[in-house]
C-alpha cells in the first residue's frame, strides 16, 4: 500500500499541457504494475478486507490529516449524482500513469501542432470535393491526453449523469418507506458515496480512453467544443505503429474522420441533441438490478465503501424488454451507424485515390469501432450501454449506393430532418431506400405557399360565382377584374 492511505491526497502534479518530464509522482505507485492503479486502494492487495486496517501503520500526522480531509469532502459531496471532480482527477492520475503498453503522455511540440494543423486542413481540401458540407472546423488543435480530459469531461457528464440519477433514485427506493425517515443521514451517505464511486470508475474509464482515442469525435459523439478539430499526435503515432503503413497518411487518413465529423455536426443542427436525446431515453428505460442493490444496501458498512464500487463494477443495469425500450436502443443504434457510415463513405470516396493505404486504414478502423477498448466495455458495464455502430458496414453501404443513385447533394440532404433518415428497416433493404420515389418537398412548400396566399386574397368574380362581365364588359386579357 502506499504511503499515501486508501490512494487518497493529492494527485501526481501534472502541467496543463500533460508535460510527463515535469510529472512527479508522490505514491511511487501504479507505475510498474502496466496499468492503472486503483486510486482508491481499495480491493484485494490494499489491506485485506478492510481498507482501513493499514491505516495506522508508517504515517505521520500529515499524511493521517489529508487522508481523512479527503474522506469528508467525498463524504460531504452534495452535487449531482456523480462527483465529477473526482472524476476529473482519477481520469488525469490515469493519463499520468501511462498506457499498459508503457506510452506516457507528453506535451505536445510545435511540430507536432504543425503536423496536425497542415493535416486537417489538407483533409477539409479533399472533403470539399465529396460532400456538400462546407468545412466545420473553426480551429484546429493538437491534444495531450491530459487536455483531451479535460476538453471531452462536460460531455461525458451530459451522457453519464441521466444513468446515474436513475441509481442514485434507486438507492432510496430499495428501503422500505418506514425505514426511510429513520436512516436519512445513512442514505445521504450512501448518495455521497454513490456519487464518488460513479466519480471514480468514470474518471477511471476516461483516463483509459485517454490513451485510446486519436481525436474528438471517436466514438461517433462530439466530446469536444463546437469547432474544435482535434487529433492527439501520441495516439495516432501509437494507432499507425504496427500497420507498416506510413505515419504521414495515418495522419491524414485520421484527419479526414475528424474533418468529416466536424462538418456532419456543425451542419446538422439537430443531430446532436437527437444522439444525446436518444441516450437519455435509452438511459430512462434502465432497470436497476434492485436484488444486487438491496444486498448491497442490506449490508452496507460505512468503513467499506468498496462495497458500492464492486457493485458497479459488475453492473447494476437490465435493460426493460419493453417496446418503448427496444425503440429507445434501436434509435440510437441506427443514429450511430448512420453518422459512422456516412463518414467512413465520405472519408474512402476522398482518400481512395490519393492514398495507397486507403483500404487497409479503412478495415483497421471500421475493426476498431466494432470491437471497442476497454475503457468503452467499462462505459457498457457503468451505464448499460455500448456506444458502437453495429451496422456499421450496411449504413456505408447505403451512404454509398445514394452517391451513385441522387449524387452528392441528393445524399447529403437527407440530413435537413431525421425524419427522412434511413430507419433500422432501410439498413435492411438499402435498395428499397435507395430507389424508392422521393417526395418533392419544393412541390409541398409550393402548395403551402398558395393556400396561405389564397387565405388572404381578395377574392376574385369567378371565386364570387360571377361571369366576369363588369360594366365595361368582358376583359379580354385573361385576368379577372382586379387585375389577376
Amino acid at each position: 500500500m502506499s504511503d499515501t492511505p486508501f490512494g487518497f491526497g493529492l494527485p501526481p502534479e501534472e502541467p496543463e499541457d500533460g508535460d510527463e518530464g515535469k510529472k512527479k509522482d508522490p505514491t511511487g505507485g501504479g507505475q510498474g504494475s502496466g496499468g492503472p492503479a486503483n486510486p482508491f486502494g481499495f480491493g484485494p492487495g490494499a489491506g485485506g478486507d478492510n481498507p482501513f486496517a493499514a491505516m495506522f501503520g508508517s504515517m505521520n500526522p500529515n499524511d493521517l490529516g489529508a487522508a481523512f480531509q479527503q474522506l469528508g469532502q467525498m463524504l460531504s459531496y452534495e452535487g449531482g449524482p456523480v462527483n465529477w471532480d473526482m472524476a476529473k482527477q482519477i481520469a488525469r492520475q490515469t493519463v499520468s500513469q501511462g498506457t499498459t503498453d508503457g506510452s506516457k503522455d507528453a506535451s505536445v511540440g510545435p511540430a507536432e501542432r504543425t503536423s496536425v494543423d497542415e493535416a486537417l486542413r489538407l483533409a477539409d481540401l479533399w472533403l470539399d470535393g465529396v460532400t456538400s458540407m462546407p468545412s466545420g472546423s473553426v480551429t484546429t488543435v493538437a491534444w495531450s491526453r491530459a487536455e483531451w480530459v479535460e476538453a471531452s469531461l462536460p460531455a461525458w457528464q451530459q451522457l453519464v449523469d441521466p444513468v446515474a440519477e436513475r441509481v442514485g433514485l434507486a438507492m432510496e427506493d430499495v428501503l422500505p418507506e418506514e425505514m426511510q425517515a429513520m436512516a436519512g443521514p445513512l442514505i445521504g451517505m450512501m448518495r455521497s458515496m454513490g456519487g464518488a464511486m460513479f466519480g471514480q470508475q468514470i474518471g477511471q474509464a476516461v483516463g483509459v480512453l485517454a490513451g485510446e482515442v486519436v481525436g474528438s469525435t471517436d466514438i461517433g459523439l462530439p466530446l469536444a467544443p463546437a469547432g474544435k478539430a482535434a487529433l492527439l499526435p501520441l495516439n495516432v503515432e501509437r494507432f499507425g505503429k504496427d500497420l507498416s503503413v506510413p505515419q504521414d497518411e495515418v495522419r491524414l487518413y485520421l484527419a479526414l474522420r475528424e474533418a468529416a465529423h466536424q462538418r456532419l455536426f456543425a451542419h446538422v443542427p439537430w443531430l446532436r441533441s437527437h444522439l444525446f436525446g436518444a441516450v437519455e431515453a435509452y438511459a430512462r428505460g434502465i432497470k436497476v438490478d434492485t436484488s444486487k442493490l438491496e444486498d448491497v444496501v442490506g449490508q452496507f458498512d460505512p468503513s467499506q465503501p468498496e462495497q458500492l464500487q464492486d457493485a458497479l463494477q459488475q453492473g447494476m443495469f437490465q435493460p426493460e424488454d419493453t417496446p418503448e425500450q427496444k425503440a429507445s436502443l434501436a434509435r440510437l443504434e441506427t443514429a450511430l451507424a448512420l453518422v459512422e457510415g456516412w463518414v467512413d463513405a465520405v472519408v474512402h470516396e476522398a482518400a481512395k485515390s490519393r492514398l495507397t493505404s486507403a483500404d487497409a486504414l479503412r478495415e483497421t478502423m471500421r475493426r476498431r469501432r466494432a470491437s471497442g477498448g476497454p475503457a468503452e466495455q467499462t462505459f457498457a458495464t457503468l451505464i448499460g450501454l455500448q456506444l458502437r455502430p453495429r451496422r456499421l458496414r450496411d449504413a456505408s453501404r447505403l451512404w454509398a449506393s445514394l452517391t451513385d443513385a441522387r449524387g452528392v447533394d441528393g445524399r447529403d440532404g437527407l440530413w435537413e430532418h431525421p425524419d427522412m433518415l434511413p430507419t433500422a428497416q432501410d439498413l435492411d433493404d438499402p435498395d428499397g431506400f435507395v430507389h424508392h420515389e422521393q417526395l418533392d418537398f419544393s412541390e409541398l412548400d409550393k402548395m403551402l405557399g398558395e393556400a396561405a396566399e389564397g387565405g388572404t386574397r381578395k377574392p376574385s368574380a369567378e371565386d364570387r360565382g360571377e361571369d366576369g362581365a363588369g360594366d365595361d364588359g368582358p376583359r379580354t386579357d385573361g385576368k379577372d377584374d382586379d387585375g389577376r
